[in-house]
C-alpha cells in the first residue's frame, strides 16, 4: 500500500526541493502493480537529463558521428521497415542544420528535408559518451525505484516530425520512456489483440516482433482482423515518463519539428523464458532464410542485427538459454516470493486473448487501487474506429480513465484439418509459382506458400510459446 508521508516544513522543503509526488518505493510499487500503459507526470522535475536537448547533445558530441535512419514522407498502406530505410553517419550538427534548411550538412545533402524524416534511434548512452561518463547521472531511474540505474542502462532517440518505429512488441522486459524535447503520440495495444496486429518475424530482430499492419492507414481488405485491435493513444509531452508493461504493441512517432526522448528496458524474472523463445526463433528464421530459394531473395535481417549467426552459433545459444532458464527456475524454487506477481507469474494467454490453462491455472492476484489522478495518468483506450486519423487533442490530461475501460477478450479461431489426399497433384501441374508474397496471388490462382508464409505460422508466438514450454519440459526430464 502506498503511505502518506508527513509534510515537510518550510526550511525542509527548501533543502529538498524538488518534492516528487511519489518515493521510489511507492513508484516501484505502482510500476509492480500497473497492467495498462500510463504516464507519470512531475517526476522528472531537476533531473539535468531534461537540458539534452537536440542543440545541448550537439555541444556534448561535437564531431561524432552517428548514424540516422531516414525514410520518406509518403502515406502507404504498409509499414516502413528498417530494411527499408536509407542510413547515413552525420554529426548532431549537420542534422540541425539539415532541419533548418541550412548548407554544410554532410551526408544529409542527398536527402531533402522536405521529403524525408530523420532518426537516429536505438543510441546507447554508455556507447555514445563512454568518454563523459559523468553523463550518465544525468538520468535518475532510481527515483522511480530501480536502484543505481541511470544513463548506464538507458537509450537515446533523436528524430524530426514523421520519424516513426514501426509497430511491434518488446519480447523482453517492460519499458520506460522520458520525452525530453518535442512530443511524440504513442498509439499501444494491449497483448490480447496480437492476432489482430497480425505478428511477423519478417525482418528479423531479436527481441522485437513486428506487426504487418500500417496502424495509422491500415489495408483493412489485407488485415480485417484490426478493426477489432484496441488502440491506447497518448501524446507524450516533455518531463512526462511512459511506463509501457510486458508484451504491449506500440507504434511511436514524432509530431514535433525536432524530438529528443531516453528510454530503459526493465528486466523482468520472465524474460529467461523469453530468451528460450527468442533462440528458438531465431534458430528457425536463420536456418529457412538461410536456404538458398527463388523466393527467398528478400532482406530479411534487420540493421540492428550485427550480422548473421551460423546453425551451430544459434543451437549453442538455444542451450546456453534452456539451461540459464533451468536454473532461474530453481533459485526461485529456493527463496522467498517476488513481490512483483506479475513478474514471476504473468498470465498465460494465447494471441486471440484466451487465457491458458495448465494444471490448476494460474493464480492471478486481487485488483489493488493505483493512485490515479494529476501525477498520473492511465492511457486511455480509443473507442473510435481504426481506420479514423488520430485526433488532434491527445494530450494527457485528457487521457484519463479506468484500467477496465478497454476490458473484453478475441474470439477464438476453429481449427482447420489438412487431410487432403496430395496424391493427385504434381511437381509439374499447370500452374506457375508467383515467388512474389501470398497477397499477389489473390485472384489469379491458387493460393501459393512462400517461405515468409511458412515462417509466419512457424514462429507464431502461440507455436513458439508451445515448443519453448516443450523443451523446457524435456530438459528437466533429463530427456535433453
Amino acid at each position: 500500500m502506498l503511505t502518506n508521508r508527513r509534510k515537510r516544513g518550510p526550511q525542509a522543503m527548501a533543502a529538498v526541493t524538488p518534492i516528487k509526488p511519489f518515493s521510489p518505493e511507492e513508484s516501484r510499487w505502482i510500476l509492480d502493480h500497473l497492467q495498462h500503459p500510463a504516464v507519470f507526470l512531475n517526476m522528472t522535475r531537476g533531473w539535468p537529463v531534461l537540458h539534452w536537448t537536440a542543440e545541448h547533445l550537439s555541444g556534448c558530441l561535437q564531431d561524432r558521428l552517428i548514424r540516422f535512419r531516414l525514410g520518406r514522407k509518403e502515406v502507404t498502406n504498409a509499414p516502413l521497415f528498417e530494411t527499408q530505410c536509407s542510413y547515413i553517419e552525420a554529426t548532431v550538427a549537420q542534422f540541425l542544420r539539415w532541419t533548418q534548411h541550412q548548407s554544410d550538412v554532410g551526408s544529409f545533402s542527398e536527402y531533402p528535408c522536405t521529403e524525408y524524416w530523420a532518426y537516429a534511434d536505438y543510441k546507447y548512452i554508455t556507447m555514445l559518451f563512454h568518454d563523459q561518463p559523468f553523463m550518465f547521472e544525468d538520468v535518475k531511474w532510481s527515483e522511480f525505484g530501480f536502484e543505481g540505474r541511470n544513463g548506464n542502462e538507458s537509450t537515446l532517440w533523436i528524430g524530426t516530425e514523421g520519424a516513426n518505429t514501426p509497430c511491434h512488441l518488446d519480447t523482453y522486459g517492460c519499458n520506460l520512456v522520458l520525452q525530453v524535447q518535442g512530443r511524440k503520440r504513442w498509439h499501444l495495444f494491449p497483448p490480447e489483440d496480437t492476432a489482430k496486429l497480425y505478428p511477423t518475424r519478417i525482418p528479423y530482430e531479436e527481441s522485437s516482433i513486428f506487426s504487418q499492419v500500417d496502424v495509422l492507414h491500415p489495408d483493412l481488405r489485407k488485415f480485417p482482423e484490426f478493426q477489432g485491435a484496441r488502440a491506447h493513444m497518448v501524446t507524450l509531452e516533455p518531463g512526462q515518463v511512459l511506463y509501457v508493461p510486458r508484451h504491449w504493441w506500440h507504434y511511436v512517432e514524432s509530431i514535433d519539428p525536432i524530438t529528443v526522448s531516453i528510454n530503459s528496458w526493465i528486466e523482468l524474472e520472465v524474460d529467461d523464458v523469453a530468451r528460450v523463445s527468442e533462440a528458438v526463433t531465431k534458430t528457425v528464421v536463420c536456418a529457412l532464410k538461410s536456404a538458398q530459394s527463388d523466393d527467398n531473395t528478400d532482406t530479411w535481417l534487420n540493421p540492428t542485427e550485427e550480422e548473421k549467426p551460423s546453425h551451430e552459433e544459434n543451437v549453442q545459444y538455444l542451450n546456453l538459454a534452456v539451461v540459464a532458464s533451468a536454473q532461474r527456475k530453481r533459485g526461485l524454487l529456493h527463496r522467498k516470493p517476488s513481490p512483483n506477481l506479475r513478474a514471476s507469474q504473468p498470465i498465460k494467454r494465447d494471441s486471440y486473448g484466451q487465457i491458458k490453462h495448465r494444471g490448476e491455472g494460474v493464480k492471478v492476484s486481487p485488483a489493488v487501487s493505483l493512485p490515479f489522478g494529476q501525477h498520473l495518468i492511465p492511457v486511455k483506450c480509443q473507442e473510435e474506429e481504426p481506420e479514423k486519423t488520430v485526433p488532434e487533442d491527445s494530450s494527457c490530461s485528457a487521457a484519463v480513465s479506468s484500467q477496465e475501460d478497454c476490458s473484453g477478450s478475441g474470439s477464438a479461431k476453429g481449427k482447420h484439418t489438412c487431410g487432403a489426399d496430395l496424391t493427385q497433384f504434381s511437381s509439374c501441374d499447370s500452374f506457375t509459382l508467383d515467388h512474389g508474397t501470398s497477397e499477389n496471388n489473390q485472384g489469379s490462382g491458387p493460393l501459393l506458400i512462400t517461405t515468409n508464409d511458412l515462417l509466419d505460422c512457424l514462429v507464431h508466438p502461440d507455436i513458439i510459446s508451445r515448443v519453448t514450454e516443450l523443451l523446457l519440459e524435456r530438459h528437466r526430464g533429463g530427456h535433453l
